[in-house]
């Protein structure tokens, strides 16, 4: 039965098969004249809207010669288009989490992150992911180096100038992740970024005590044409979650922390005194 999207998991997937598409070197016209579709049909899929069933989808791929890999993630995709709340456990399929999520990244417009652990993924140097990936007991160490050059390549989203906002609770900057040298260059990095007018990075003190972000690291992200999405990471999965209801509780931690948080001044003098 064809299946109507409502979700940013929809568009997302349109998105995802009109980029695979582009790769036949076809115009949307020819595509549809060779499987005998309507072209508002293959339109409609292609803009987020569904009207597809998961039979038409097989014949468009195959048709299109889709590497498998590829198919299997696209198919992967439609069958979480109507979702709200999607689990998505990848244990050994670790680039096809991590492109769901840069998938969502690159087409948002405000990334607001909070972090009660660890210097977040925009924001860590190489040998600040090696010292963590050389601790991670799932993960083996011939994957480390490609690991480190997937979070490198996850920052180059700063190129569009994405407006992040960025919540650490001060026991980041304590922790000597990969010793003192490594901490210490990252927290110089902190610094050189925070004065970038697109980045704002607030530190939550030790000073504060209990405070509403306790249950959990989080990231928000907000775009122009769909709703909210906040990702949940865990060790070898994700929480994707769409739902209202859901993303309204987290927005109120956020105002909860931007109470109590330092403003960005008082937090870069607190980083460059823990970096002297």
């Amino acid at each position: 039965m064809p299946k109507r999207f409502s979700t940013a998991r929809g568009r997302e997937f349109g998105d995802a098969v009109r980029t695979a598409l582009s790769a036949t070197r076809m115009t949307a016209r020819e595509i549809c004249e060779k499987i005998d579709w309507d072209p508002g049909k293959l339109s409609d899929l292609l803009n987020g809207k569904g009207g597809c069933s998961e039979v038409d989808v097989a014949i468009l791929l195959s048709f299109c010669r889709i590497v498998p890999e590829e198919r299997d993630h696209l198919m992967y995709l439609f069958q979480q288009t109507d979702l709200r709340v999607w689990w998505q456990h990848f244990a050994d399929q670790q680039p096809f989490r991590m492109r769901t999520f840069l998938e969502h990244l690159w087409k948002a417009k405000e990334f607001v992150v909070w972090q009660p652990l660890l210097i977040p993924g925009l924001l860590q140097l190489p040998d600040y992911v090696r010292a963590i990936c050389r601790e991670a007991v799932n993960l083996p160490q011939d994957e480390v180096e490609d690991r480190v050059s997937g979070r490198t390549a996850m920052q180059e989203v700063f190129r569009q100038r994405l407006n992040c906002t960025f919540y650490l609770h001060e026991q980041v900057l304590w922790s000597q992740v990969g010793g003192a040298d490594v901490m210490r260059a990252q927290l110089h990095h902190l610094l050189q970024m925070s004065v970038r007018p697109y980045i704002h990075i607030r530190i939550v003190p030790f000073s504060v005590g209990a405070h509403a972000g306790m249950s959990g690291s989080f990231d928000l992200l907000r775009f122009d044409r769909i709703e909210p999405v906040i990702f949940l990471e865990a060790e070898n999965s994700n929480l994707v979650v769409e739902r209202k209801d859901s993303i309204r509780d987290y927005e109120d931690i956020l105002k909860a922390l931007n109470r109590v948080a330092l403003d960005e001044e008082d937090s870069r003098k607190l980083i460059a005194k823990l970096a002297a």
